[in-house]
């Protein structure tokens, strides 16, 4: 057993996967022994989050799911501890391992009630209701509403709640709430969740991370590379090293495209230009060219004289990397036909994805850049952006993020990173990644610009553009913009600038 970090690289399983791991090792082991495993792994971190408890309350439903817990339960009895258990089904109809372990828990004294019991703050529940049982592949019937009363009681009890596999109501797949499950309240006390068997990506975005609490992983004690994964956690990035026979044009150019001007729609947005243009410039660019969409009314930046001035007429976009869009407005879209013909390599953000959105010809442009020798480009959209390019809603596209983040990667032919809370890095015929870091901290104006800034950046300096090292160095500047926002330190803002300031040319 292992809590589940930031710094590895793992594999993530979806549910049909993991059924069939399941079912293979079952076929191989002796009766029971997975459940018995589960249980064990249960009532060991159960007892080590809540080592001072004297109750517990276990919450069951009628699968294998509430199998583990009535099996954790047992074995919390036979500790010492007072164990009462709700069994939300008829024990004559459980399936065989949790029929199994219903005895069990008879046997070892386990009080079964209809209510929670009296419980106090270093107390611990277990919620072992529903797990696996809830997939996206399905449509599941409303939740009945003793389940949901037992699960806004355990959330509201104020002891240490510990899930088993899944928090009940969270698909796997998809990280979303199913229906019936939106309003549940956070947990008062402590929030766990033990991930048995693989680890499943609805755990690390969309609503997972809230949902899962502090994440843990118990293999079981077996082999989950019989099945591919669906998707890979990004780890660290290994810390970049420079020699120390470098020069400027060893780290590349970085041209910013955006930044239209207070003159043109009485909007101006020439802050998240140069906010992008300061974060590659923090994060180890050569040289960073700043084309400004605001007709030359910017003459100079006193304060960061090291972003070059351009016109965007003058830029030589065929050097570095260009990033292209942000607080770009409406100016941005007559430039996109001239970057998509013109840039090896391209990141596009913001006002650039959405002049795409609207024009057919751009993107046949941009979808035909992957044919070209030597181009990359990297799509960095949030989730209403990303719905506007595959012709959705920003709803949909947050019900499935990882199969809408694969679904604009290949019909563009490209990189894609689709922002969020588990940001997920798609790529043709790659594994798809989601990122780990970040907090709420970023949910302010302009963290964006400089994410597009640090992946031109990175791109820049990139030795190879193929399609696996795009996708790498894209999750590398992912997992470095969050884990700045993890480290900020306490009673100090994080503002835009402030984050682009903290990047670092070494990403590890």
């Amino acid at each position: 057993m292992r809590a589940v970090g930031t710094l590895e690289r793992l594999p993530l399983h979806a549910s049909a996967a993991t059924r069939a791991l399941e079912a293979g090792a079952a076929a191989r082991l002796p009766a029971h022994t997975l459940m018995q495993r589960a249980g064990q792994a249960l009532a060991a971190l159960g007892h080590a989050l809540a080592p001072h408890a004297r109750s517990v309350w276990v919450v069951c439903g009628p699968g294998n799911n509430g199998g583990d817990g009535l099996l954790a339960a047992a074995l919390l009895q036979g500790r010492g501890l007072t164990v009462s258990a709700t069994l939300l089904a008829e024990p004559r109809q459980l399936p065989e391992d949790a029929a199994w372990a219903w005895r069990q828990a008879c046997a070892a004294g386990v009080a079964f009630v209809d209510g929670a019991p009296t419980l106090a703050a270093q107390d611990l529940c277990i919620d072992a209701l529903l797990g696996l049982g809830l997939t996206s592949a399905a449509r599941p019937q409303p939740p009945a509403p003793r389940l949901l009363q037992a699960l806004r009681q355990l959330r509201a009890s104020g002891a240490t709640v510990l899930c088993a596999d899944l928090p009940s109501g969270l698909v796997a797949d998809t990280g979303c709430r199913a229906p019936g499950f939106e309003d549940l309240p956070p947990a008062a006390g402590a929030l766990h969740t033990l991930s048995l068997l693989t680890l499943h990506p609805g755990l690390f975005t969309a609503q997972g991370r809230d949902a899962a609490g502090t994440l843990w992983w118990d293999d079981l004690q077996t082999d989950t590379s019989a099945e591919p994964a669906c998707a890979l956690l990004c780890g660290r990035p290994r810390p970049a090293e420079r020699a120390h026979a470098s020069h400027k044009g060893s780290f590349g150019d970085v041209a910013i495209l955006g930044g239209e001007g207070l003159s043109a729609r009485g909007m101006g947005m020439t802050g998240a230009a140069v906010l992008a243009g300061l974060a590659a410039l923090h994060a180890g660019a050569g040289r960073v060219l700043l084309a400004l969409l605001d007709d030359g009314a910017t003459q100079a930046l006193p304060d960061w004289p090291e972003l070059m001035l351009r016109r965007p007429d003058a830029l030589a976009l065929q050097h570095g990397s260009v990033v292209c869009g942000c607080g770009g407005g409406l100016a941005v879209a007559p430039l996109l036909a001239r970057v998509l013909a013109e840039a090896t390599r391209l990141v596009l953000d913001a006002d650039a994805l959405n002049a795409l959105a609207q024009s057919a010809p751009l993107q046949q442009a941009l979808a035909a850049r992957a044919s070209q020798p030597g181009r990359a480009t990297v799509l960095t959209p949030h989730p209403l952006e990303a719905a506007r390019l595959l012709g959705t809603s920003a709803g949909e596209v947050q019900a499935d993020r990882l199969r809408a983040a694969s679904a604009l990667a290949e019909r563009y032919r490209c990189t894609v990173v689709l922002k969020g809370s588990g940001s997920v890095i798609a790529a043709p015929e790659q594994t798809p990644c989601i990122n780990p870091t970040g907090n709420a901290l970023l949910a302010t104006a302009g963290t964006g610009d400089v994410l597009a800034g640090l992946i031109g950046a990175r791109l820049a300096g990139a030795p190879a553009a193929d399609a696996a090292s795009v996708q790498q160095l894209a999750c590398d500047a992912c997992w470095q913009h969050g884990a700045l926002a993890d480290h900020w330190p306490a009673g100090r803002a994080l503002t835009a600038a402030a984050l682009a300031r903290a990047l670092a040319p070494a990403a590890g």
